[in-house]
């Protein structure tokens, strides 16, 4: 999924002052937690986005929500909504957990699979796709695609590995043709 490169902006601002404080994991955990606020409540971002309330108001609401995170996170999403950016809050939420991982050394893998991925399964992935992508290991986030016939199509940044039976029986058709 691409990130806008305001998101992407901002998500490097605030990772280099949680760097700074070595408070990464910390923001990290928080952007997630908000993550979840607005996967959970659709209607939020449309709230924060509703023409009705004034920045002030928009402010107060998200000091509110999120009153328990830390001061850097609370006052990136006010700025957000300051500069009318409230679009922005999950891609940049996004943007920077990618920053935190890169600076592990883990990368986010989507797998999309006939079914789901035990734990093994998810293991071996990330070993045998780590290294292809110069990364110590893989966050995996399984997707169950039942219109898949068999095999798995990976997902790593712009990258794909099409292992599907699908995309095999067309090369095989292609191959045939010739």
């Amino acid at each position: 999924m691409s990130k806008s490169t305001v998101a992407n902006r901002y998500a490097q601002a605030l990772f280099e002052l949680a760097n700074q404080h070595g408070q990464v994991e910390t923001v990290e955990s928080e952007l997630r937690t908000v993550q979840q606020v607005l996967s959970d409540n659709p209607d939020y971002i449309l709230l924060l986005q509703s023409p009705k309330l004034t920045k002030e108001q928009k402010k107060q609401l998200v000091h509110q929500s999120f009153s328990g995170l830390s001061h850097n996170v609370v006052n990136t999403l006010s700025m957000l909504i300051d500069r009318r950016r409230e679009t922005e809050i999950a891609p940049m939420a996004d943007a920077f957990i990618e920053l935190s991982l890169a600076n592990r050394g883990t990368a986010v893998a989507h797998v999309h699979s006939a079914t789901k991925l035990s734990e093994t399964d998810k293991a071996s992935i990330s070993q045998a796709f780590a290294q292809r992508v110069g990364k110590q290991s893989l966050q995996i986030h399984n997707i169950v695609d039942p219109t898949l016939l068999g095999g798995m199509r990976v997902r790593i940044g712009n990258r794909i590995f099409d292992g599907t039976l699908r995309s095999k029986l067309n090369r095989l058709e292609r191959e045939l043709k010739r």
